[in-house]
């Protein structure tokens, strides 16, 4: 949850993001005498037969499960990932749980309603469902190493797929220095400033290019190798955009780094949905918003700071951005983070800047006009053709007065709000004067039982009609003053 919440940089603020981003993975292992009964279920056979070292201390353990160091009979060196025994219906009753405390915060705590508890819960679920299939993390490094097959300096782990599935992956072991050792890397002689280049251009062509990328690109997920190069592990979060969405992200980064301010505020108010916004005022925040950055370098922006000021923004006019947005947010914020450790003089933006021009250019070339047109030109011609359907349907509701309108507009509603109430005093008031005429007419007539010498039908009758007149004075009262 930890690591979902971590994410969610348009909710919390930096210092609440710092703390979230400790709970990530500081979990003891589970003890192998423990693991070994399931390993030989899914390898088939026991570990000794298949390895010829195993590690049986964990080299890491996370929440779903751990990771051991192990040798094939061929000497390749390879990571086994294993799943915790017994941990999905932990999991599912963790979210049972979860689930029903976010109901109740949305629904009982006014204050938490802005942060949509639920939908951080169905996110979470989501998520942390997909991660149990360790084999779906290696179908993710797959994908990912097809897009850079080409690419000499992005490493990800080979997968032995014989020995793979949704309790266990086997991975080839990356030998290089963590992202944590800086130290390591100065000792080797590494060049910072080239390996911070590297990294980001990787994660910015997941993003703009393939629309498929690494959720999770922190320095323990990275590994440096020599001659620059970079190798990725760990794929069981990665991000998806659509075509519109990537080009929305391309449109904002571009109005942040080229200083367009109505190209950011559209961007926002489209993602925003159905979300109450002010544009007016929003517009004056990001324009003063960017003006801070007026007459700076690509070099000297810093994306990270302008992303998170961006999401303060957003808090303010009690906005959020979509899951998948506030996850890519928050990759683009470790990357930069990371690339500074790596390199001082590191700019996300000037690293960008490349990609959101071959972007742009690329958005209105020919064959891209051509692809647009013709799919415009299609679904053009759906409406077309499937027109003599849709009246023939129609006409049949019609006939069948079967056909419902709904419009919605708020003067109306009150307006028939105010109908209502006029009904209603109306009604008071007949039955009022009923009341009267009728008890004055009881009064006159001798016999029956009295009250303080007064026909006893008579009195109630009177007494309704006084409570009547009194409720419709104060409601007459009421309306008067809602008005003024």
């Amino acid at each position: 949850m930890g690591q979902i919440l971590s994410t969610r940089v348009d909710l919390f603020p930096p210092e609440w993001i710092a703390e979230f981003e400790k709970l990530q993975d500081h979990v003891p292992p589970v003890p192998f005498d423990e693991l070994r009964p399931q390993l030989e279920e899914d390898l088939g056979a026991p570990p000794e037969e298949i390895f010829s070292y195993l590690d049986t201390q964990a080299l890491a353990a996370a929440s779903i499960a751990q990771a051991h160091r192990a040798r094939l009979e061929d000497g390749s060196e390879v990571i086994l990932k294993i799943r915790r025994p017994g941990i999905p219906p932990t999991v599912e009753a963790d979210l049972r749980l979860l689930n029903r405390f976010a109901e109740i915060a949305e629904t009982e705590i006014t204050e938490l309603r802005r942060y949509h508890p639920k939908d951080v819960v169905r996110q979470f679920a989501r998520s942390l469902r997909r991660e149990l299939d360790l084999a779906g993390e290696c179908r993710n490094a797959e994908r990912i190493a097809a897009n850079f097959a080409d690419d000499p300096d992005i490493v990800v782990p080979k997968v032995y797929w014989q020995w793979t599935g949704e309790r266990l992956n086997v991975q080839e072991y990356i030998d290089g220095i963590p992202g944590r050792d800086l130290t390591a890397v100065d000792k080797a002689g590494f060049n910072r400033s080239r390996l911070a280049s590297t990294g980001a251009n990787a994660v910015l062509k997941m993003i703009l290019v393939d629309r498929f990328f690494h959720a999770d690109p922190h320095p323990g997920n990275v590994y440096y190798l020599p001659e620059g190069r970079i190798a990725f592990i760990d794929f069981g979060m990665v991000g998806r955009l659509s075509v519109e969405r990537r080009n929305q992200v391309i449109d904002l980064l571009h109005g942040m780094v080229d200083q367009e301010t109505g190209d950011v505020v559209d961007v926002l108010v489209d993602w925003m949905g159905d979300a109450q916004v002010d544009e007016a005022a929003l517009a004056t925040d990001i324009d003063a918003f960017i003006d801070q950055y007026h007459g700076l370098s690509l070099q000297q922006l810093n994306l990270s700071a302008m992303l998170m000021d961006l999401t303060v923004i957003l808090r303010d006019h009690q906005l959020n951005l979509p899951p998948d947005l506030a996850l890519l947010f928050k990759v683009f914020i470790t990357l930069e983070g990371l690339g500074g450790q790596l390199d001082p003089d590191f700019g996300m933006a000037a690293e960008a800047g490349p990609f959101l021009r071959r972007a742009l250019r690329a958005r209105y070339m020919p064959d891209a006009l051509a692809k647009r047109g013709w799919r415009s030109l299609t679904e053009t011609v759906d409406i077309l053709t499937g027109l003599p359907r849709d009246l023939r349907k129609l006409l049949s509701a019609a006939r069948r007065g079967a056909i419902q309108v709904h419009i919605d507009i708020t003067q109306l509603k009150r307006f028939g709000d105010q109908l209502d109430n006029a009904a209603s005093r109306l009604t008071v008031g007949t039955v009022t004067a009923a009341l009267i005429i009728g008890s004055s007419i009881v009064m006159t007539i001798k016999g029956g039982p009295t009250l303080f010498g007064l026909p006893l039908f008579g009195v109630l009758g009177f007494s309704a009609a006084v409570i009547g007149g009194i409720w419709l004075l104060i409601s007459i009262w009421r309306s008067g003053k809602h008005k003024e």
